[in-house]
Formats: structure tokens, sequence, C-alpha cells
């Protein structure tokens, strides 16, 4: 139908009839409410109500337009009403007020708000936590603290972490002052000298010490006093240039052999986020700390 019954162009056919009844200012106040009013009557009128029952259905169609109908007379006596009040002297906010009753006849009620939602207390936290325990048929999952741990790590530090996890155990070296005077009092010249940062490629090698010690307080490695079992990675750190520098630098050194392990943790935390899986079953063992 081409001139099918449309709420917003009922409302316009209503204002060019009646509008020009108005004094000046009470037509422009109720040229702009009706505008207001008929955009929202008609975008709810042709919302899936009008498609759910009238796609298919003759009838059902016939019916709506009689809704459609019904729904533009109840806006329309709408507008009137704010129109008169404002010719009559009634202060605009009031008018809207009491054509909004009118209009509520048509239009759809507002959603209820949402409930609040609250906090659980660290207590049932801890209840829940306990509750998820004893649920044998649970999958397991990774340690929540790994994702956490993603966000406290640099680039290279994932690189160390690699290295460690697919290479073992890695030689670290202390330099102490020896001689006669180092048996009675032993000073360290130099800690934790290594070859982690060259083995790993990392980009920043000054920053080793601090990738290590980033890594220890994330609980992810730990230094050793022990050595590990091939005495040839030794003899190849000693003969690195800055193991040689801190040697040179006083009248006797000693050398103090340690090593550098995953934790258990750690090693748990890259064999569930850096580890390749088909890698899982040749890596080598770490050792555990003592302490």
């Amino acid at each position: 139908m081409s001139d099918e019954r449309d709420p917003a162009r009922e409302l316009a056919r209503w204002l060019e009839t009646t509008g020009e009844e108005l004094p000046g200012l009470a037509r422009i106040v109720a040229g702009t409410t009706a505008r207001g009013l008929a955009w929202t009557a008609g975008s709810y009128l042709r919302s899936g109500r009008l498609l759910a029952r009238a796609l298919n259905d003759p009838k059902a169609a016939t019916e709506l337009l009689n809704e459609v109908a019904d729904d533009v007379a109840v806006a329309s006596r709408a507008v009137a009403e704010v129109a008169d009040a404002v010719a009559r002297g009634v202060p605009l906010s009031q008018a809207l007020r009491d054509a909004g009753t009118t209009l509520a006849q048509v239009l759809p009620e507002p959603p209820p708000p949402p409930e609040p939602t609250r906090e659980p207390t660290l207590r049932e936290r801890g209840e829940q936590l306990l509750e998820r325990s004893r649920d044998v048929w649970r999958e397991e999952e990774p340690h929540p603290a790994y994702a956490r741990i993603l966000d406290d790590l640099a680039p290279d530090e994932g690189r160390v972490l690699v290295h460690l996890l697919r290479d073992g155990p890695q030689p670290a070296v202390d330099v102490r002052t020896g001689g006669p005077v180092g048996v009675v009092s032993s000073t360290l010249v130099a800690s934790g000298l290594t070859m982690i940062g060259a083995r790993a490629g990392v980009r920043h090698d000054d920053q080793v010490p601090a990738y290590l010690n980033n890594l220890f307080r994330l609980g992810l490695v730990w230094f050793s006093t022990e050595q590990v079992e091939d005495p040839v990675e030794y003899q190849v750190l000693e003969a690195q240039p800055d193991v040689l520098a801190a040697v040179h630098s006083v009248r006797f050194a000693k050398i103090v052999r340690r090593s550098i392990h995953l934790t258990p943790f750690g090693t748990g935390f890259c064999r569930s986020c850096l580890a390749d899986p088909s890698e899982l079953p040749d890596l080598p063992e770490h050792g555990a700390p003592r302490d």
C-alpha cells in the first residue's frame, strides 16, 4: 500500500492541519515535541513486533495495522495534550510530564535495573578454592600465577628461561681473592659470572644480572652452590674476557664454581607457557633447592 499508515507520517499530517491553529511560540514547541514523540513511537512500532506478527500472515497484518492506528491515535493525543497545555500557559516541562502518562501506553516498559553484584569475601573465595580442590572430575588448569608472571617478564628473560629449559642447569662462577691472605679473609671480586646471555641470544647482554634477579624474584630460578656435571663447561666459562678481567684485577684470585637452575615452579611455568609440546619428553632435569 502506498498510503500505509506510518506513525511518523500520521503525526506529520496532524502537525500540518493542526499546528497552524496554535500561537507562534506554542506552534514551535508543539512541532519540536511532536517530532521527538513521532520518532520514538514510530521507531518502536516498526521494530521486531511488526515483522514477527505480519510478515507472512495477511490476517495478522490487518490486525497489526489496526493496532498501529490505535497507537498512532494515542501518540497524537499525547502531542495534542502538550500543544494545548503550552497554549494555555503551562510550563513545557510540566506539559511533557503530563503527556508522558498517555504516551506510556504505546511505549515499552523499561527493563528493570540489574541487581548489584557483590564481591565475594576472602573467606568465600577460600571456600570456593577448597571446593574446586575436592572436585576429582575437574580438569587440571595451569597455575593462576602464570598469566601474571608473563606480564612481569622482559623478552630477553623469556629467552633465558627457554635456554635453561632446553639446555639444563648452567655454570656460573664467583671470583674471590685468594692466596695466603685469602685463606684467612677472602673478598668477593665478581659474582655470578655466566655465559647465559650469550648462549640464550639476548639483545642486552649487560642486563643479564638484572634479568636473573627478576627471575629469582618471581621464583623461576635459583642459584646453587653445586657444580654442573660437565667440568668442560667451567673451562669454557673461565676463559671468557669478563672472568679473566676479574681474575687479573687482584694479585691472588680463586674461582668458586656454582650453577643456575630452574625451580620446580619455574620448570612447570616454562613447560606450560614456553615449551614446544613436542620437546616435553626430552627436556633435561633441574635440581630442586634444598632450603
